[in-house]
């Protein structure tokens, strides 16, 4: 069943992202007083009355500007396009403006049924402002305040009660598809190193914002692919930097999601801009994604823009410099012109299944006991037992009847990881040890 479809447009800095959190019960928006913050379309399942809905935040409608806000507003108008019913936000404490007028005219072209609401109408005399709305020419404008949830729930039942029913869905390619169980993939890297350009390719439409500015990216950003080897959620996320560089409080919650994303997610790729080499903040991004535990597929990106000595450089730089993702997939790519995309999906459906792989007990044993064999711990220290006891990443306890040593340890790692074939997965050895019971 695909529920429907409500999406809330209006010019920048009304409380649309506001009003989204609040119906959708979480900050998942960001917010903040001032225009431009929210800049892709945003989508959160919500209900009201029992009667389930997807809801779509947008970032301000703004045609005719520069070239990011047209981008901002090409997303607006997507979202319209799919919508089966607009919530056309508008300030009462402002009154009606020529954008509000310019988003009204558009809205009454695109067909689609459309609320009027007058946010900010916190008190008896701003819901009385709200009627030189009528002026738009789309109906009765109701009072709400995104802010305080005055009329909140008013507004919803109109909401809801405008709704169509939930329809079967037909068409196989556009079904909305369960998401526990697929693999999640984020894509983080620094500011303006192309993630949100190979997001697109990679989803296959113009999902997320893509402008040459440091920054386009607010909210993590997550779609669901299918592929030939099986769904696949891609999330993008805003380009991550020192904290100590981090200037404004919409920066900042978008590092807070960036984190989240990568906590959840089952791969990371970390995105290098190639031109500028390996710097020591994609140092620092390599290290707190392989502090999450998750696998890690370095994709060195405008890969095509570099001679043939400075690729050789680069290359030299990846593995000095992030030496310590050990055995992670290097893959050289041009998320612009699509070059070298297509070898991304086998390799993350491959470190997927590695990440989420079971062993049966006996062979991990076996595996073991063949170590042993080969190279003894020595001091009569020995693992007399070995299981795996969780994936995601791969876990093994291993029991053990006195300390061993680092190095030997590292070496039952590799046997491990040579033996299973899980290639740059990170691997995780617990240690019990029989005078600990």
């Amino acid at each position: 069943m695909k529920d429907p479809m409500v999406v809330i447009v209006g010019r920048p800095n009304v409380g649309k992202s506001t009003w989204f959190n609040r119906v959708v019960g979480e900050q998942a928006a960001i917010v903040e007083d001032k225009p431009g913050i929210t800049r892709d379309r945003f989508v959160r399942s919500a209900s009201w009355l029992g009667i389930e809905f997807q809801l779509v935040d947008t970032g301000g409608w703004l045609p005719g500007g520069s070239e990011l806000e047209e981008k901002i507003s090409r997303q607006v108008e997507v979202a319209v396009r799919e919508a089966d019913l607009v919530i056309f936000m508008v300030d009462a404490s402002v009154g009606v403006t020529d954008a509000d007028e310019r988003i009204a005219s558009w809205l009454r072209r695109s067909g689609v049924t459309v609320v009027v609401a007058a946010n900010k109408a916190d008190n008896e005399r701003r819901e009385l402002d709200r009627w030189g709305f009528l002026s738009l020419g789309l109906g009765e404008p109701y009072p709400v305040s995104a802010l305080h949830g005055r009329r909140s729930g008013d507004f919803l039942d109109e909401i809801v009660a405008r709704l169509p029913p939930p329809q079967e869905e037909l068409d196989t390619e556009t079904q909305v598809l369960p998401t526990d169980g697929v693999p999640r993939v984020a894509l983080v890297g620094r500011p303006n190193v192309g993630k949100s350009t190979l997001f697109n390719r990679l989803v296959g439409e113009d999902r997320a914002v893509v402008h040459d500015m440091p920054g386009t990216t607010r909210d993590a950003i997550d779609t669901m692919v299918e592929t030939d080897e099986g769904p696949l959620i891609f999330i993008d996320t805003a380009g991550m930097r020192r904290r100590s560089r981090i200037d404004n409080s919409a920066e900042y919650y978008s590092l807070v999601r960036a984190l989240q994303a990568i906590d959840g997610a089952d791969i990371a790729m970390l995105i290098i801009d190639a031109q500028e080499n390996v710097t020591s903040q994609d140092q620092r991004l390599a290290e707190r994604i392989d502090a999450a535990g998750c696998p890690i597929l370095i994709v060195l990106n405008k890969w095509e823009l570099l001679d043939a000595e400075a690729k050789k450089y680069v290359e030299s730089e990846v593995s000095r410099k992030l030496y310590f993702l050990g055995e992670s997939p290097v893959i050289k790519i041009s998320a612009l012109t699509g070059k070298g995309v297509h070898k991304l999906r086998p390799v993350l459906q491959e470190t997927i299944e590695q990440y989420h792989r079971r062993v049966p007990t006996r062979d991990v044993n076996r595996i073991i006991a063949e170590a042993q064999q080969k190279a003894p711990a020595g001091g009569g220290a020995k693992v007399m037992y070995a299981v795996q006891g969780a994936s995601d990443p791969p876990t093994f306890t291993l029991f053990v009847n006195r300390e061993l040593p680092a190095t030997y340890l590292r070496y039952l790692e590799r046997s491990i990881r040579e033996g299973f074939d899980f290639g740059s997965v990170p691997i995780k050895l617990r240690i019990r040890n029989r005078s600990d019971r």
